[in-house]
């Protein structure tokens, strides 16, 4: 008998395309463990109406990855295991898989994401590090995600403080375990995989590719009770996963800096909108929950969803009929521009469960793209730039 049986079926459903969280979670909803999912996964993407045939890792391969992991020191933890991060697991479209190299144990605590400009100021970086370093101190782990600039800075602040014996960092990254990047940062993942934790989503042996970036930015805010922006540029990377840490009901913080400066411009913004102002670990530690902070199930988690009324408001229109009905429905309010699915629900008159069920047979098809944060695109759509928003380049890569 195989011992990774259980663990190779759950990494197999994960990796299939056209699988993404959400429909991950439905399919083990729908035929109660992995490997009734994969038996069935043909026929039920031939009946969504896939017209490529459905590519499911073969066994070998994910063998390979189970012991590759393993001979590196790492572990692959399943969505449901006992040391799965409890504040990610709560996130609608909570990853499936996380491969980790460290105290696995240490991703539960309580952190806070510290990210911004990878082209950092001098001041910028030193402001990182001494935050970093604070909060570490006081037993607060610093999550980022070892780019250059404001994340490696976050890294060592809180590595200092981790060493002297308070804290931990946390990073997240793009590539595998074994595929550092950038190249040069190799030894401070090693670092930070001796005296914290590295966790990623993309499996061993694969190069961080422009859609993972999406993901790293998902575990760097899903893993955080707040978020920090150092020097952000109004497009940037730190801008969506500040987003996303606004999505999933974070708090969000953000260090002022100077007008002139193009690198502050989107972190100045946020202040704007709202961030708390940021100058020292006293302004986040007065803001930052003491623990992570139940919330209502959001569109996909685990649980039923809540039921609306139409109690007191214009009679809603009849909505259509039938399974293709309803799918046509969502399509059609779908783009090329991100949909989140909260929008879904509200301009469609089914319920939340309807709608993700519709959305996991679409993606299985492949005439949807889920993308990390909980939003919804038609796929290979054209950008400004002309190429597919799937094969652009991370903004923190550029």
């Amino acid at each position: 008998m195989n011992p990774h049986r259980p663990l190779a079926a759950h990494l197999r459903l994960a990796r299939t395309e056209g699988v993404g969280p959400v429909g991950y979670r439905k399919l083990l909803l729908d035929y109660g463990d992995a490997e009734a999912a994969l038996a069935a996964l043909p026929a039920r993407a031939r009946a969504a109406g896939r017209a490529a045939r459905l590519r499911i890792p073969p066994p070998d391969e994910i063998e390979r990855e189970i012991a590759g992991t393993a001979a590196i020191g790492g572990r692959i933890l399943v969505l449901g295991d006992p040391d799965y991060p409890a504040l990610l697991a709560d996130l609608h479209d909570a990853p499936p898989i996380l491969s980790v190299l460290g105290d696995a144990a240490r991703l539960g605590g309580r952190a806070v994401a510290i990210v911004g400009a990878r082209n950092a100021s001098s001041g910028g970086a030193r402001m990182a590090e001494s935050l970093a370093a604070t909060l570490a101190a006081q037993g607060v782990a610093i999550v980022s995600g070892l780019a250059r600039g404001i994340d490696a800075a976050a890294h060592r602040g809180a590595l200092h403080g981790g060493i002297s014996g308070a804290g931990v960092t946390i990073a997240a990254i793009a590539g595998g375990l074994d595929r550092p990047y950038p190249p040069e940062h190799a030894e401070l993942q090693n670092a930070i995989a001796r005296h914290g934790v590295v966790v990623t989503e993309t499996p061993l042996g694969i190069a961080p590719q422009q859609g993972h970036f999406p993901r790293r930015n998902r575990l760097i805010a899903g893993l955080s009770l707040g978020c920090v922006v150092i020097e952000a540029a109004l497009r940037s990377g730190s801008l969506i996963t500040a987003d996303m840490a606004v999505n999933y009901g974070r708090t969000l913080f953000a260090v002022p800096g100077s007008p002139l400066d193009p690198r502050c411009r989107g972190s100045n913004d946020l202040l704007r909108r709202g961030a708390v102002l940021t100058e020292n670990e006293q302004d986040v530690l007065a803001e930052l929950p003491p623990a992570p902070v139940a919330r209502p199930p959001a569109p996909g988690a685990s649980g039923p969803p809540a039921q609306e009324t139409n109690a007191g408001k214009t009679p809603l229109p009849r909505p259509p009929s039938g399974p293709g009905d309803m799918r046509d429905a969502i399509l059609s309010l779908l783009s090329f521009t991100p949909t989140p699915v909260d929008d879904l629900v509200r301009r469609c008159q089914f319920s939340a469960s309807a709608i993700l069920t519709a959305l996991s047979e679409l993606e299985l098809a492949g005439d949807v793209e889920t993308l990390p944060g909980g939003s919804v695109v038609l796929p290979s759509a054209p950008t400004d730039t002309g190429r597919p928003w799937n094969e652009m380049r991370d903004p923190e890569t550029e």
